[in-house]
C-alpha cells in the first residue's frame, strides 16, 4: 500500500480519534429562577405569621466531564455553580432583611441515558457549598444588626435533558434543588434547612 494510500486511511482515524478524546469535557450556562418554599415564624401573634420568598432571577454554570461509557449510560463528573443574586422577602413582621442572594458550588456525579445520542436525559446528585447574602437592610427600615453572611453545607438533586441540535453544541433544560442550611433571618422559623428549587434553560458546549 503506498504512504499515500495509507495516509488517506489513517489520517481521517486519527481525526476521529482525537476528536473523541477532546470530546470528553462539556460547559453550559442556564438561566431561570430559583423557587423557595414560604417559611412559618414560630412564637407568632400575628394574622400572617409566614415569610414569603420572591420567585428571582437565576443563573447556573457548570462543568462536566466524562468518565465512562457502557452501553447506553455515560457517567460524568459535574461542577454545578447556581447563583441568585437578589431574592425579595415578604412578611406582615418586622425585623427580617429585606432580601437575600445565594451562591451554591456543589461537586456532584451525572448519569446520562443514551450518553453520545442527540437527545440525552440525566440525573446528578452530590454536595457541596452554599453562601448567603443577607441585605443590610430591613425589610420596613432600618439597618439589619444580623450577619450579612451565612455560610452553609448544601446537597444537590436534579435532572434535565440535553438536545444536541448542532456538532459540539446544544441546548441544556435542568431543574435541580440545592437543599441547603438557612440565610439567617433574625427570626426563628419552623425550617431548619430550605430547598431552593432552580429551573433553567440554555446551551451547552462540548470540547
Amino acid at each position: 500500500m503506498s504512504a499515500k494510500r495509507l495516509a488517506v486511511l489513517v489520517v481521517p482515524v486519527l481525526v476521529l480519534i482525537a476528536s473523541a478524546v477532546a470530546q470528553v469535557n462539556e460547559v453550559s450556562i442556564t438561566a431561570g429562577r430559583t423557587f423557595v418554599s414560604t417559611q412559618t415564624i414560630t412564637n407568632c401573634t400575628l394574622f400572617n405569621c409566614r415569610i414569603h420568598f420572591g420567585n428571582e432571577e437565576s443563573v447556573a454554570f457548570n462543568y462536566g466531564r466524562l468518565l465512562k461509557t457502557h452501553q447506553i449510560f455515560g457517567l460524568y463528573a459535574e461542577l454545578p455553580v447556581a447563583i441568585y443574586p437578589r431574592m425579595d422577602l415578604n412578611t406582615e413582621t418586622h425585623g427580617i432583611p429585606e432580601d437575600i442572594g445565594a451562591l451554591f458550588v456543589t461537586p456532584s456525579a451525572r448519569l446520562n441515558i443514551f450518553a453520545g445520542d442527540s437527545v440525552t436525559p440525566w440525573v446528578s446528585v452530590g454536595g457541596g457549598y452554599g453562601r448567603f447574602r443577607e441585605s443590610s437592610s430591613l425589610n420596613f427600615y432600618g439597618k439589619n444588626p444580623g450577619p450579612t453572611g451565612t455560610n452553609t453545607g448544601v446537597f444537590q438533586f436534579g435532572g434535565g435533558l440535553d438536545v444536541w441540535f448542532w456538532s459540539r453544541w446544544g441546548a441544556r433544560f435542568e431543574a435541580r434543588d440545592f437543599y441547603s442550611g438557612k440565610p439567617d433571618l433574625n427570626l426563628p422559623t419552623t425550617n431548619s434547612r430550605q430547598h431552593n428549587y432552580y429551573v433553567g434553560a440554555g446551551v451547552i458546549h462540548r470540547f
